[in-house]
């Protein structure tokens, strides 16, 4: 391999999480099959430069709606639609 071919070096790179957090990227790469934390770290990072249009109250809210999900507090749009009275039917604007 020559030099123009040889791969980029790479650094190593320490940061501090929660261990709680720590398990869930643990879970996470595991079930979307990367092969390791440090490979689904490097992607999840590449996609967040490559997508900059994502904010972080964006992400934020994104996290909170998949943890309500997992936790099972969620609400059909029938349970909505009576806790806010709203009709199935939405009226025609001809009418």
């Amino acid at each position: 391999m020559t030099e123009a071919e040889s791969p980029p070096d790479k650094t190593t790179v320490n940061i501090r999480m929660t261990e709680t957090f720590l398990e869930d990227i643990d879970g996470t790469w595991k079930e979307e099959g990367f092969n390791s934390r440090s490979e689904f770290i490097r992607f999840v990072l590449r996609d967040a430069l490559k997508h900059p249009e994502f904010n972080r109250a964006d992400l934020k809210a994104m996290l909170t709606s998949e943890a309500e999900i997992r936790e099972g507090r969620t609400h059909s749009s029938d349970e909505v639609k009576a806790a806010y009275g709203l009709d199935e039917a939405v009226p025609d604007s001809d009418e």
